[in-house]
């Protein structure tokens, strides 16, 4: 078999393939087997028939094309090992030349267009220079994570007074349409300011004493009317406020492992500082990716941002968004899958120049993580993965993980006061990035994402 790729664009080939009579002999004796199993002829026992009498009877053309159907795909698989190639997209396949059908000689001809990942050049990111925010933490810092620490250990007390920010609510609420009923709940609880409800929500109830009502415009988000617009009225039955304990002594040993409340500030105040040295970190590797976005030009297939958004708003319409289908929300979901797309083509380029493997542990480490971020049991998730054959998409996010943390670990980084910044307690030595490190780009992905089957993170891209 011969073969020859012909460059269309940066990302799109044409492969020319040509099948000689001797390999094509192979598939023509397995297509006579398997018309011979489809066919009755009187005499002759179902697939014992002769192939002179099914070329008699069915013709020998119709075997020649049974056997080019069988065996395409393996020819053009061999073809694209040949060639070296990396397809993105199903071949569009043109058979061009045929042996004639008397013939015991001839060519099998055909041509197959497919989009490829394209070559890039990568340029020398050897210190790259960024700027992030100075990690200042403050006594406002270590208060707030104070009252957070004490909020834990709040209680909540009704009190006679309007609702205000941050109060805890028992409200019941009905929901209609042109003045019918569509829905109705009692009993619910709900945080003033949460934001997590309906929009206006926080509006109408904030000012709202004990059996006092309102009635506010909104969208439906849930239910059969998801997605219309509505008036619902809520009533509130009781306001309760959170009572933080006492920041004491008593209150340290009661919350920590410390026995004074001096300690215990003293161990947040580390904290806070640890935090924003990871802010930091996270900071520094998405302006280092930036710039190698910058830098690499990245030619991106039509057709893979054209399969992201079938599937993006496949997914929406299927849960009752379909509304968010709107020409601005194309816009935005095509950006973020030529970024992202951009983001693992530069990755996997540097991965292979670094010659970064993955090893079992890694690769575990990151699936009990992921499982995490997922409330799963980490064996559940990994026999999941391993049923839906994802496992070298896992394995290619820690190396393209890995890969971006060789380039942080290279990069100048300095904060917006002009001091260095060291991130060398966030990159391990062989370029993999701390666990604070990942936990908090899982964090951030999942938030840009607003979705479950998406993970925005950079160095993590799936595709």
């Amino acid at each position: 078999m011969k073969s020859a790729v012909e460059n269309l664009t940066p990302t799109r080939v044409k492969l020319n393939v040509e099948v000689p009579f001797e390999e094509l002999k192979p598939s023509i004796d397995e297509a006579y087997k398997t018309v011979a199993s489809q066919i009755q002829v009187p005499g002759f026992r179902k697939g014992k028939v002769p192939a002179k009498l099914i070329d008699q009877r069915v013709g020998r053309g119709y075997v020649l094309e049974t056997a080019i159907n069988e065996g395409l795909n393996g020819w053009y698989q061999a073809a694209v090992q040949e060639s070296g190639i990396h397809p993105l997209s199903r071949p569009e396949v043109e058979i061009t030349e045929v042996p004639d059908p008397s013939a015991t000689d001839g060519e099998l001809k055909f041509q197959a267009e497919v989009d490829v990942r394209p070559e890039i050049e990568l340029p020398d990111y050897a210190g790259i220079k960024v700027e992030v925010a100075a990690a200042e933490s403050s006594d406002a810092d270590v208060d707030k994570a104070l009252d957070e620490l004490r909020g834990r250990f709040g209680t909540l007390k009704s009190v006679e007074r309007p609702a205000a920010d941050g109060d805890f609510l028992s409200i019941d609420i009905t929901a209609s349409i042109d003045g019918a009923e569509v829905d109705s709940a009692s009993g619910l609880s709900y945080q003033v300011g949460a934001g997590t409800m309906l929009e206006g929500m926080d509006e109408a109830v904030t000012g709202l004493s004990a059996d006092e009502d309102a009635i506010f415009d909104t969208t439906l988000v849930g239910g059969d009317h998801a997605g219309e617009a509505a008036q619902v009225k809520v009533v509130v039955k009781s306001v309760k406020e959170r009572e933080l304990p006492e920041a004491n002594d008593d209150f340290a040993q009661l919350a920590s492992e410390f026995d004074t409340l001096a300690e215990l500030r003293e161990d947040l105040a580390k904290q806070a500082a640890d935090s924003k040295v990871v802010e930091q970190g996270v900071e520094a590797r998405d302006k280092v990716l930036d710039k190698l976005v910058e830098l690499v030009e990245v030619p991106v297939p039509e057709s893979v941002v054209e399969e992201q958004l079938d599937q993006h708003f496949k997914a929406e319409n299927s849960h009752g968004e379909g509304e968010h289908d709107t020409e601005e929300h194309r816009a935005e979901v095509k950006a973020n899958t030529e970024r992202a797309f951009q983001n693992e083509i530069i990755l996997d380029a540097i991965a292979e120049k670094e010659e970064v493997g993955v090893s079992q542990n890694e690769l575990i480490d990151y699936i009990v993580t992921t499982a995490s971020q997922y409330g799963m049991d980490p064996n559940q998730f990994a026999q999941i993965i391993d049923q839906s054959g994802q496992v070298p998409m896992m394995v290619s996010e820690v190396r393209r993980r890995k890969a971006l943390a060789v380039v942080l670990g290279q990069a100048e980084v300095t904060d917006s006061e002009g001091n260095k910044v060291d991130l060398s307690d966030f990159v391990r030595p062989g370029g993999e990035e701390a666990p604070a490190v990942e936990a908090e780009a899982e964090t951030e992905a999942e938030e840009a994402a607003g979705e479950t089957v998406a993970n925005d993170d950079p160095a993590a891209v799936k595709f």
